[in-house]
């Protein structure tokens, strides 16, 4: 757009029948993606392929693709059946074939008897199921989802989340799903495509991008984390031994396919429920931290600490945990030595 790249050197797979999300914050590229393949948008280079046929050229209405938008961009002034048959009168369908095409459209997203419902008597969910019935009832290849549970309260958007999933995994139908939410793409994706300033940072599951993250950028962005800058002080062929704070060494398992340099300084990502306040026989200490506060979070507890001078976050598994002190007292952190991932550059 103009002098800015929405979308650079981007390459993706997505096999028929997955739920692919395509996440990552406001301005990453995710939405031009979808729009790139939804034929709302040409790429300036490369191709678009469907089980290889070159689409890339094609118009919307040639693409057998269904779209949600955000905003759902239902018709107010038609009610609930005639917003589903839309699709069909626009690729001309025998008439006489529409109203059983609605009628099993609307039974799969469990509207059955809302044909004549006007729009504004719908609920928020039951307006986006609206707007999910009118993509699937034109028979598309793949289903394109732009932010879809974005409008709904917390209540509602979980159980929403459930029924879409549970529906999409039904009809077997290959999804593209955006989503700036980690916790919807969790629960909806086969994978997730991560996405950041129009560069894809990585494309896994939610277990491989949680647990092993390419970069610093995809472990800061998928949960909470602890980046620890240490300096490599010494290795051979199966440990690291990095420098901690305090002088100790932090004694490591190497990664086979990486090459590591000594002396060089090194981020090591921590999650918060991987620190623990007292010594077992698979943890090592850390170093000291002040704890500056706590807070109760329902089904965990939450710590800040500062530790040689960086901000640390630690979680309770167990809310009924006891707290490891007041605010200003020092404690000794520890964790396992798998608990650790050496981030890439």
């Amino acid at each position: 757009f103009g002098d800015k790249a929405a979308l650079l050197h981007f390459n993706l797979s997505v096999k028929k029948g997955e739920i692919m999300s395509l996440l990552g914050p406001s301005g990453c590229g995710k939405t031009t993606t979808l729009r790139l393949i939804a034929g709302l948008l040409s790429p300036s280079e490369g191709k678009i392929l469907v089980q290889g046929r070159d689409v890339t050229l094609l118009s919307p209405e040639q693409r057998s693709m269904g779209m949600v938008f955000q905003s759902y961009a239902l018709f107010p002034h038609l009610n609930v059946f005639e917003n589903v048959a839309f699709g069909l009168r626009a690729a001309h369908l025998p008439s006489r074939q529409i109203p059983e095409r609605v009628r099993k459209t609307l039974d799969q997203v469990h509207l059955s008897g809302y044909e004549k419902r006007p729009i504004f008597q719908l609920s928020g969910g039951e307006q986006q199921r609206v707007a999910i019935a009118r993509a699937l009832v034109i028979e598309p290849q793949i289903l394109l989802l732009d932010e879809p549970l974005s409008n709904l309260d917390a209540g509602l958007r979980e159980r929403t989340r459930k029924q879409l999933r549970e529906l999409i995994s039904s009809l077997n139908m290959t999804t593209l799903f955006v989503t700036h939410d980690q916790e919807d793409a969790f629960a909806l994706s086969d994978r997730i495509s991560l996405l950041s300033s129009g560069i894809c940072q990585q494309i896994g599951t939610a277990h491989e991008l949680y647990n092993h993250p390419a970069n610093e950028f995809v472990a800061g962005f998928i949960g909470k984390s602890n980046i620890l800058a240490l300096r490599l002080q010494g290795l051979d062929e199966n440990s690291l031994f990095f420098e901690l704070p305090q002088g100790e060494k932090l004694c490591l398992p190497a990664p086979r396919d990486r090459q590591f340099v000594l002396g060089r300084v090194y981020r090591l990502l921590l999650r918060p429920e991987r620190i623990e306040f007292s010594k077992t026989h698979q943890n090592t200490a850390l170093f000291p931290a002040r704890i500056k506060g706590g807070r109760f979070a329902g089904a965990y507890y939450e710590w800040e600490l500062e530790a040689e001078g960086q901000q640390i976050l630690a979680t309770g598994k167990d809310p009924l945990t006891p707290s490891p002190g007041d605010a200003g007292s020092i404690v000794t952190l520890y964790g396992s030595p798998l608990a650790f991932h050496v981030l890439e550059a």
